[in-house]
């Protein structure tokens, strides 16, 4: 019988899809206030891999990525998900999303994904709250393409950040490590 281990800790982060400067600004107070400080953000770039969100949004949306300082369980990720549904709700006009904030979390060898939505290669969690695995890390190539890896988690400006964020987590988790042994 394998050994039952505590959850580890994981680096969270949001995906962010807006054409709407002032959503985003109230929609980080509400994040900073639930989470903690934002470390790091990425280089915005155009969202034109898909024509999902235009209706919504228009069509001038940008994609970008933030993450917070403070390291949380994997395990809660479903209720991320549903707070920040509710920051799209509340931020919405004419019941149109006008942000779309995608939570997940950097893990030592994987990116994974919270979505309401349902598919082959996802795992119910809680609430409604399906877990996508959406990247692999590899030691020789970084993070790698799976079959249904959204385009834009492979570009240059989410590898970076991706790079980066993980590489901030193994920093931490290091640290914690460090002050446990004192």
């Amino acid at each position: 019988m394998g050994q039952i281990f505590p959850d580890k800790k994981v680096k969270l982060f949001c995906g962010i899809l807006s054409a709407d400067k002032s959503a985003e600004d109230k929609a980080f107070d509400k994040l900073v206030k639930k989470f903690g400080a934002i470390d790091m953000k990425s280089a915005s770039m155009p969202f034109d891999y898909s024509a999902y969100y235009n209706d919504e949004m228009g069509a001038d949306i940008k994609r970008y990525w933030i993450s917070f300082e403070n390291l949380i369980f994997s395990g809660v990720i479903s209720d991320i998900k549903v707070f920040t549904n509710s920051i799209e709700d509340l931020l919405a006009v004419n019941s149109k999303r006008i942000i779309n904030i995608d939570p997940g979390y950097i893990a030592q060898s994987n990116v994974v994904l919270a979505t309401t939505k349902n598919y082959s290669h996802r795992i119910y969690l809680s609430k409604g709250i399906y877990a996508e695995v959406t990247t692999i890390y590899s030691k020789k190539d970084g993070f790698i393409k799976l079959p249904w890896t959204y385009p834009d988690y492979l570009s240059p400006q989410a590898k970076d950040f991706l790079n980066a964020a993980r590489k901030k987590l193994l920093e931490r988790l290091k640290i914690e490590k460090n002050c446990a042994l004192k």
